[in-house]
């Protein structure tokens, strides 16, 4: 697989070529550049099937550098030294990225999954939800890709009523009253959907906490949201939701 990298700093471009050469030997190093501008017109010589691709650049962002293609027919790795908020945005959209100082074990696993999305024909669309997640500042029009065995979903969070723990899955539960499986467990989403208002009331289940009704403290605690959907409260789980609740 063909593959090149955009970044601008010198250092990390040496390092992830001599990670290609020693860690990936069905990788073809094709080219690099230092930014925007340049990364654009070596693509466009070298047609590489994969790039790796820097987030902040002198001369502007990698999502600048993507948009100037119609219809990318090279997978894309984000590189990126980022916060939380830039890492939660690449995985709501499920696009892959790898950490600065990047580790050769990551960049493995990122060139794997990327060769088999090769010209995805939904990669535009996963590319979208990242770059409006990143300039959106309102949050109630966030997006998340969720992904089931047999589809891609692109769903609004805050249309997002429950998610609950199926053993190694999470079942998405929707407003609508859809349901997406997901095979991916119920922390990874806890830790994702936090900021969004959502709650961990209990092992297997994480609420939006902005579909409440009404919160029982009988019995041990439930949580009703709407459509008179009841929430289980564990105990230990009590006291810092109605914090929450009562922050609201």
């Amino acid at each position: 697989m063909k593959v090149a990298i955009v970044d601008n700093e010198e250092g990390v471009r040496e390092g992830l070529k001599e990670m290609l050469s020693g860690f990936c030997p069905e990788a073809v190093f094709v080219g690099e550049a230092n930014g925007v501008k340049t990364g654009l017109e070596m693509i466009n010589n070298v047609n590489p099937q994969i790039v790796l691709l820097d987030v902040e650049m002198d001369d502007g962002t990698g999502m600048d550098l993507l948009s100037q293609f119609e219809k990318p027919e090279f997978a894309t790795i984000f590189v990126t030294a980022h916060d939380k908020y830039a890492v939660n945005a690449f995985k709501f959209s499920a696009i892959d990225f790898i950490l600065k100082p990047v580790d050769p074990e990551d960049l493995i696993t990122a060139l794997e999954k990327a060769a088999h999305r090769i010209a995805s024909t939904t990669m535009n669309k996963q590319l979208s939800v990242l770059i409006d997640n990143i300039r959106n500042t309102n949050q109630a029009h966030h997006k998340i890709v969720l992904k089931d065995a047999e589809s891609i979903h692109f769903v609004e969070v805050s249309d997002i009523l429950y998610c609950m723990a199926e053993g190694s899955y999470t079942l998405f539960k929707l407003v609508n009253g859809d349901k997406i499986f997901v095979s991916k467990n119920l922390k990874e989403y806890e830790k994702m959907l936090d900021e969004y208002n959502f709650y961990r009331t209990h092992h297997s289940y994480v609420a939006n906490l902005n579909h409440v009704v009404r919160f029982d403290k009988k019995d041990g605690g439930t949580l009703i949201l709407k459509g008179e959907t009841h929430i289980p409260v564990s105990f230990r789980k009590k006291e810092g939701l109605v914090d929450r609740l009562n922050a609201l």
